[in-house]
C-alpha cells in the first residue's frame, strides 16, 4: 500500500452550509488536498478526536456546538492543528477573539479562493514549524557522529541493505552494541524511504519511567493525572506518516509492551486517560543492544511484540570489525572538535594505535578519545600518550606549564573529566548553554558536574 500518493495537507471543513462545504471540498481536492467535511460542531470534535488533520476550516455559527467551542477543544487537545475561522462580515470582532484563543487566521464570507489558498499554505508551514519544534523538544540528548562515515565493506553492505529495507515500509529492528550508531542508521533508513518529507522522531525507552513514556508515546487527555492541565498529543500522533525510532526497546516494561503491540497490530492507540481510539500511520524502527530472544526466554519481553518488530532485522557491526573506518571517523571528530584557529592532527603512530584498539564503547568511545586527546595535547600533533588508551601513558599539562607523564591506571577518570569540563567552560566564558552544547550534555548535567567538582570561573 502506498501511503504517499499525496503529501499535501489533510483539511477538515466544518460548516453547516452544505453547498459551501461541497464547493470548497471540490476546489481544494482539485488542488491536491485531502479534504473531509462535517456539518456541525459535535461532528467536528468527533472527527478531530479520531483522525489526524493539519488544517480545519471552521465556521463560527453551527448547530449543536459552536465554532468557538470546537476551537477551545483543539487548543486543549490538538495544539498543532491549525484553525482558520470562516466568518461573516458582521462577526469580525468574534473572529479576532478566536485568534486570541489560538486560531491561526480568519477569512470573511463570501471568501476569495486565492486569498484562502494563501492563508492555508501559510498555516501549513506554521504547523510544520510547530511539529519540528515538538520533535526537537522530544529528543533525548545523544551523541551523534553526524554522518554514516566509512568505506569498509561491512558498512557499505549494511547501507545497501538499509536502502532496500527503507523501500519496503515494514517495521525494522536494528541490533548492535552500544555506541555503534543505531539512531544514525535509523535516520539513514528514514531518509531513503518515502516517508522522508515527514517527521523522524526518537524516543529513548530506557530514559523514561512507565507513565511518562506512555504519555510521550500516546499523549494524554486533560486531567488524566496530576499536572495534566491540558491535553497533549503523543509522538505517534506527531509522527503521523513519518518514522518513530524506539531506542533501547529491550528496556520497555511489560506494562507498556501490550499497548505498543496493539498500536503495531491495528495502528490504533488511546491517550492516557482517554476512551477514544485514535489512529496514526507510523513506521516503527526499533533498536536494541540486547538479545531479545534471550529476553523472551527470561519473560521480560513479549514474543508477539518481537515478531511485530523484527519484520526486517539489521545488525550494525562493532567498530573493531570495520577497522579501516577508524581513521576516517577519527579525522571527522578531530575536525569537528579542534579549534578552528589551531587545528590538530594525528601522528602516524597515533593512527596505528587507534586502529589496533578494540573499542568496547565503539564509535561513541572513539569520539570521547579524540575529544580528550585534543585537550591533553600541547602541540598541533596528537601523540600516542595523549590518547589515554589502556596500557598507554597520558600527558597532562600541570599548572606550572610543565609536562608530566602518568600511567593511565593511576590517573582517575574523575580528574580527566574535571579538566575537560573546566576547559570547555573557560573556552565559552562560563556560558552554560554554549558549554553544555559543546560538551553534548544537558544544562542540568553540566550544573551537577560543576557542583560535583567544585568548579569555579576564578580558580
Amino acid at each position: 500500500m502506498n501511503f504517499f500518493k499525496n503529501d499535501r495537507a489533510k483539511i477538515l471543513i466544518a460548516d453547516d452550509d452544505k453547498v459551501l462545504c461541497d464547493l470548497l471540498q471540490d476546489e481544494l481536492s482539485h488542488d491536491g488536498y485531502n479534504v473531509e467535511t462535517v456539518l456541525d460542531g459535535s461532528e467536528a470534535i468527533e472527527s478531530i478526536k479520531n483522525k489526524p488533520y493539519d488544517i480545519i476550516l471552521l465556521d463560527l455559527e453551527m448547530r449543536r456546538i459552536q465554532g468557538e467551542d470546537v476551537l477551545k477543544y483543539v487548543r486543549e487537545n490538538k495544539p498543532s492543528l491549525q484553525v482558520i475561522v470562516l466568518t461573516g462580515k458582521t462577526d469580525i470582532r468574534t473572529a479576532v477573539d478566536c485568534m486570541k484563543l489560538g486560531a491561526y487566521d480568519f477569512v470573511t464570507k463570501p471568501y476569495e479562493y486565492d486569498q484562502l489558498m494563501v492563508i492555508i499554505e501559510r498555516a501549513v508551514k506554521h504547523r510544520e514549524l510547530m511539529v519540528r519544534n515538538a520533535i526537537l523538544q522530544s529528543k533525548v540528548e545523544q551523541i551523534n557522529p553526524g554522518d554514516m562515515i566509512g568505506e569498509s565493506k561491512a558498512l557499505k553492505g549494511l547501507l545497501n541493505l538499509g536502502i532496500r529495507a527503507a523501500a519496503a515500509d515494514s517495521n525494522i529492528l536494528i541490533q548492535g552494541e552500544t555506541g555503534t550508531g543505531k539512531e544514525l542508521f535509523a535516520e539513514f533508513i528514514h531518509n531513503h524511504s518515502g516517508r522522508k518529507p515527514k517527521p523522524f522522531i526518537t524516543v529513548n525507552c530506557a530514559s523514561l519511567p512507565d507513565q511518562l513514556i506512555e504519555s510521550e508515546l500516546f499523549g494524554h487527555e486533560k486531567g488524566a493525572f496530576t499536572d495534566a492541565k491540558s491535553g497533549k498529543q503523543g509522538l505517534v500522533e506527531i509522527a503521523n506518516d513519518g518514522s518513530l525510532f524506539l531506542d533501547e526497546i529491550g528496556e520497555l516494561s511489560l506494562t507498556i509492551q501490550p499497548k505498543l503491540l496493539r498500536f503495531l497490530e491495528k495502528g490504533e492507540f488511546r491517550r492516557v486517560g482517554g476512551i477514544q481510539n485514535l489512529r496514526s500511520n507510523v513506521r516503527i524502527i526499533a533498536a536494541t543492544n540486547r538479545n531479545l530472544e534471550d529476553e523472551v526466554q527470561a519473560n521480560t519481553f513479549r514474543r508477539d511484540l518481537l515478531y511485530r518488530l523484527n519484520v526486517i532485522t539489521l545488525t550494525l557491526p562493532p567498530l573493531r570489525e570495520r577497522r579501516e573506518d577508524i581513521p576516517l571517523l577519527a579525522e571527522y571528530f578531530l575536525k569537528k572538535k579542534s579549534p578552528v584557529r589551531s587545528p590538530k592532527k594525528l601522528s602516524g603512530q597515533s593512527k596505528e594505535v587507534l586502529i589496533s584498539y578494540d573499542y568496547p564503547g565503539n564509535i561513541r568511545e572513539l569520539q570521547h578519545i579524540i575529544e580528550r586527546a585534543i585537550i591533553f595535547s600541547n602541540s598541533d600533533t596528537i601523540e600516542v600518550e595523549n590518547l589515554n588508551l589502556p596500557n598507554t601513558p597520558i600527558s597532562i599539562q600541570t599548572s606550572s606549564q610543565t609536562e608530566s607523564y602518568i600511567p593511565s591506571n593511576i590517573v582517575k577518570i574523575e580528574d580527566i573529566e574535571r579538566i575537560h569540563y573546566k576547559k570547555v567552560l573557560d573556552q565559552f566564558e562560563w556560558n552554560r548553554e554554549n558549554s553544555a552544547r559543546a560538551l553534548g550534555v544537558s544544562q542540568k548535567t553540566l550544573y551537577s558536574k560543576i557542583k560535583k567538582y567544585d568548579l569555579s570561573q576564578y580558580e
